[in-house]
C-alpha cells in the first residue's frame, strides 16, 4: 500500500511540473522598454502586444516568464518556454541554438554618456570603459570591435546607468528606444549623436519547431501589413 501511495504522489508531482497544454509560454527579460517592461506590476510593451495576438491566434493563454537575458535560449532548448520575445537580434550564433521568425523591428544601437562627459563623438569610445547588457548584440559588437576597451557586462541596464552616473563606466551601448526611456528617467545622462550600428529583431522558438514558427510568422506578417507594430511602438514610447 505504501509503495502504491508513493507511486501516486510521484505521478502527481511529475504531472504538476508539466506545462499546461492551454498555455503559451513566452520568455523575456522585462527591462527593455518600449519592448518589454513593468508598469504597475505588470509586464507590458511592444512584444507583449504582439504576444497577445499570437496567443489569440492559437487560442492559448499567454504566460510571461521574466528571466535574465543570457538564459533565454536555454529556456527554449529545455522546453520550459514556447517562444522568446525580448528585443532579440538575429545573429549567426543564435541561429545555431534556436530558430528565428522573420525580422519585425529594425533597431539602432547608440551610445549613452553622462551630460558632463568628455566623450562627444561615438568614435571616441574605443579605449573607454563600456557597459553593455550581458549576451546582447551590443556585447558581441563591442567585444569584437573595441579590443582596447574595458567591457562591463551587466544583467540590467539600470545597473549600467548607475555605473555611468557614478563614473564607474564611461558609456553604455544599447538600443535607441530603450536608451530614450533610460535618459528620460535619468536626466544626468544623454545620447550621443549618431548610430553605432543597426540590427534587426526576431522572435525565437526551439530548434525544429516549424509549426509554431510558421504560426508566429503568420501573425507577425499580418501585424506588419496592418501597421500595428508601428502603433505599438508609438504607444509605448510616449
Amino acid at each position: 500500500m505504501k509503495k502504491c501511495l508513493l507511486f501516486l504522489v510521484m505521478v502527481l508531482l511529475l504531472t504538476g511540473c508539466g506545462k499546461n497544454d492551454n498555455d503559451l509560454v513566452m520568455v523575456t527579460e522585462a527591462g527593455f522598454p518600449p519592448y518589454e517592461f513593468y508598469e504597475n506590476g505588470k509586464v507590458v510593451g511592444v512584444d507583449i502586444e504582439i504576444a497577445n495576438e499570437i496567443a489569440k491566434e492559437l487560442n492559448k493563454n499567454l504566460v510571461i516568464k521574466d528571466i535574465a537575458f543570457d538564459s533565454i535560449i536555454n529556456e527554449l532548448k529545455s522546453g520550459k518556454a514556447d517562444f522568446a520575445a525580448a528585443g532579440m537580434s538575429i545573429t549567426e550564433d543564435r541561429l545555431k541554438e534556436a530558430d528565428f521568425t522573420i525580422e519585425y523591428i529594425v533597431s539602432e544601437q547608440v551610445v549613452v554618456v553622462r551630460n558632463d562627459s568628455q566623450i562627444n563623438n561615438i568614435d571616441d569610445i574605443k579605449e573607454k570603459t563600456i557597459s553593455v547588457q550581458l549576451g546582447t548584440v551590443a556585447d558581441q559588437y563591442v567585444t569584437k570591435n573595441y579590443k582596447e576597451a574595458k567591457v562591463n557586462r551587466l544583467k540590467k541596464f539600470l545597473v549600467a546607468a548607475e555605473d555611468v552616473k557614478n563614473n564607474k563606466s564611461d558609456c553604455i551601448v544599447m538600443d535607441k528606444l530603450p536608451a530614450l526611456e533610460l535618459v528620460k528617467k535619468n536626466p544626468e545622462l544623454k545620447i550621443l549623436d549618431g548610430t553605432l550600428f543597426e540590427d534587426k529583431y526576431g522572435m525565437a522558438v526551439k530548434k525544429g519547431n516549424k509549426e509554431l514558427l510558421d504560426q508566429i510568422n503568420k501573425v507577425l506578417e499580418r501585424l506588419i501589413n496592418e501597421g500595428k507594430i508601428e502603433e505599438y511602438t508609438v504607444k509605448f514610447s510616449e
